[in-house]
């Protein structure tokens, strides 16, 4: 049996339910429904100190921020020995409260660093707790590097002082508790990939840190928290620029070689490596935040700017590593895209080269994984883009999460080219999300093209931004001091550069990124469009023969029923039919009778607060057109080639257009191939089965092998 508590974390985590009544934190059986965390005080809250943990802790091995190993502990058992459930991790989704704090004139003060920590707690109702109100789901703040804290730090840690700003990282890094040995091979592979890449390791710090108010979960698997020195005072000093490739080179590495050697649940996380920026989060409430992490309530450590996440993990299980902010972004909503998204970069990785990485371009890949949440896919892939190429962190976000332009008239011919071009590069990562980033050069936010995430932003009188899912984060903010108010509109961007110490408007932004190159002119010269190619090629398309329909329609499944009440009114009326009968028919994969294939796969839709989508009124957003073929390499310099793709407006093809594609080939204007295609015959004799069946699918991938080379 398990534990009441796990059981009915495991049958509830789903809930949504507000009422969260403060049940006591020091009975692990004490049953309660999933809350959202009620706004109270830290003052207020009551909780089990470190001690009263003393005896679970000396059971556990390592950090095991996964769900089933924290069943598995729990329970005694292995992993495969455990009670089956709904728990999948390939389904998680969340929904949170992002915002972000920062002075225009990128002016360091204490101000920012309490008005990010009061707007965090203000949005406590945005983030979830479990069974006990003290175990938080996560949350976390990002701030711009607080030198003058680093420096004073380092000097009572290290006995020495730091290089100048931006010459210096520091990274908080997770560890195993209690695990002295998997400790030190940690910090031992840090320090010598760091000094492989000609940089200079500095020293550790223990991060000060005050467990008394966290509940079960959280202190179950509490890490050891260190900060890690690295200085770019080598013989061969890097860039700015090429310091930030060389740390997260570092990472990368580090990460990936932890994993190899102790494992993927080993414990090892990086929150982040960078000399810009540092990042405090973990599996807390918003309140505790400050309360954990001494370092936050030292006077001495002040920013000029803050990203703050409370995370609502809807249909997932919370761990310290899962908390935002990540490296470069915290998110607000769903990527419901994700699956395409992460199968697209992986097929990818064989054709990415970075020109500063070059041939150890592997050493940065895969860029997404399975053990990560949506947001934290979405954040390796804007890292990757961000620091494996030459693009900057706006264009980048610009590529990921575009503004609906297909049938947009109210953009300019630029930025259509240069959503264009783009779309054959790399496919959107959909909402609905509200995303807030940084690399400390550019803070902003930016909401996806369906607005379904609401975001508010204020610029007060003495030049400092605060943008949040909601108003009244800040409530000292009187509306005299107020000089602009301002919601995040739908596929817009909110910008702030500290180099020019301005926000940036949208359409100066994208109008500067939108003209970099001619990608207007690439977009006519390179990219194929497949109805413009039949018309030009004017294929003689045989006529279709009627007397075969019956034995045609057969052999693909169709029914009767299906072609009186489905293709017969879209047919004649031009929209599908309408039924209220429901559909009681078996699923495909259930049922004894032949089926279509299309009928074996499910649409895959959001699973929390999604409206659905209205292809009449909301036909902006909303577009079939998909390009085929070859993609180029992502993290390349941009060219004509890489839009030299076939552009199909319309999932279904005319006869005409398959004729096209089966018999033409496409030249350019220089008179080169540009596009081909190879017919492979997907039949087997029906007789031979599944055997036969598995025969053919080989021969057929051979064939499509033989065909690409």
């Amino acid at each position: 049996m398990l534990p009441l508590s796990v059981a009915t974390r495991l049958a509830t985590r789903g809930s949504t339910s507000r009422a969260s009544s403060l049940l006591s934190r020091t009975t692990p059986s004490s049953s309660c429904r999933r809350s959202t965390s009620r706004l109270v005080r830290p003052s207020a809250m009551t909780a089990p100190r470190a001690s009263a943990m003393a005896t679970i802790h000396s059971s556990l091995p390592a950090l095991y921020y996964s769900t089933e190993r924290i069943v598995s502990l729990r329970s005694g058992k292995a992993l495969n020995e455990l009670p089956k459930t709904m728990y999948d991790s390939s389904l998680e989704k969340e929904n949170c409260g992002v915002g972000l704090v920062a002075s225009l004139k990128s002016v360091a003060s204490r101000k920012v660093v309490e008005d990010a920590n009061e707007m965090l707690i203000r949005m406590s109702h945005r983030g979830g707790v479990g069974c006990c109100p003290a175990s938080g789901d996560g949350a976390g703040m990002l701030f711009g590097m607080p030198d003058a804290f680093m420096r004073l730090k380092a000097k009572e840690a290290l006995q020495r002082d730091l290089p100048p700003p931006n010459e210096y990282a520091v990274a908080n890094v997770f560890f195993p508790p209690e695990n002295a040995d998997v400790l030190k091979d940690c910090k031992a592979i840090m320090e010598r990939l760091t000094k492989q890449r000609g940089m200079e390791v500095i020293g550790w710090r223990k991060v000060p840190v005050d467990n008394s108010m966290l509940g079960q979960d959280p202190l179950d698997s509490e890490p050891i928290t260190e900060q890690f020195f690295v200085g770019n005072t080598g013989p061969k000093k890097l860039s700015l620029r090429d310091f930030e490739r060389e740390l997260f080179r570092v990472r990368k590495m580090a990460e990936e070689e932890a994993a190899t050697m102790l494992g993927l649940e080993s414990g090892f996380y990086i929150n982040s490596l960078t000399s810009q920026t540092i990042t405090y989060k973990g599996q807390l409430t918003p309140e505790q935040v400050s309360q954990y992490y001494l370092d936050i309530k030292d006077p001495q450590f002040i920013s000029h700017l803050a990203l703050v996440h409370s995370r609502f993990s809807t249909n997932t299980f919370p761990s310290w590593e899962r908390a935002q902010p990540i490296r470069m972004m915290c998110h607000n909503g769903e990527i419901n895209t994700l699956r395409g998204n992460k199968n697209w970069m992986f097929s990818r990785g064989g054709l990415m080269a970075s020109d500063y990485f070059g041939n150890d371009t592997h050493q940065l890949l895969p860029a997404t994984s399975d053990n990560m949440s949506d947001s934290g896919n979405f954040d390796s892939v804007l890292e990757l883009m961000a620091k494996g190429s030459e693009r900057s962190l706006p264009e980048a976000v610009m590529m990921m999460i575009p503004e609906a332009w297909q049938d947009n008239p109210n953009l300019s011919e630029s930025k259509k080219a240069f959503y264009e071009y783009n779309s054959c590069l790399m496919e959107p990562w959909d909402g609905p999300a509200m995303v807030a980033f940084t690399d400390g050069r550019y803070i902003g936010a930016t909401l996806d093209r369906n607005g379904l995430r609401p975001s508010r932003y204020y610029v007060t009188k003495d030049d400092h931004v605060v943008l949040s899912s909601e108003i009244g984060v800040i409530p000292e903010l009187k509306d005299s001091d107020v000089k602009i108010k301002h919601r995040l509109e739908p596929g817009k961007m909110f910008l702030v550069d500290f180099e020019t110490q301005r926000i940036v408007p949208d359409d100066e932004i994208k109008e500067q990124i939108s003209s970099l190159h001619p990608y207007g002119d690439w977009v006519q010269e390179s990219m194929i469009d497949l109805e413009k190619w039949t018309q030009e090629a004017a294929v003689n398309t045989a006529p279709f023969d009627f007397s075969q329909s019956n034995r045609k329609l057969n052999a693909f499944g169709y029914t009767g029923e299906r072609l009186e009440m489905l293709l017969l009114p879209m047919g004649i009326g031009g929209k599908e039919a309408l039924g209220s009968m429901g559909n009681d028919a078996a699923l495909a994969v259930l049922s004894e009778k032949p089926r279509q294939v299309n009928e074996y796969f499910k649409q895959l839709f959001a699973q929390v607060t999604n409206p659905p989508i209205d292809p009449i009124r909301e036909e902006i957003v909303m577009s079939l057109v998909c390009p085929v073929g070859p993609e180029g390499n992502l993290l390349a310099d941009p060219d004509k080639q890489h839009c030299k793709r076939l552009n199909v407006r319309h999932p279904v093809l005319t006869l005409d257009e398959m004729q096209t594609l089966k018999s033409k080939v496409y030249v350019d204007k220089d008179g080169k191939k540009a596009f081909s295609s190879h017919v492979i015959d997907c039949t087997f004799p029906v007789g031979s089965g599944p055997d036969g069946m598995l025969q053919a699918l080989e021969r057929i991938c051979d064939e499509a092998a033989d065909a690409i080379q």
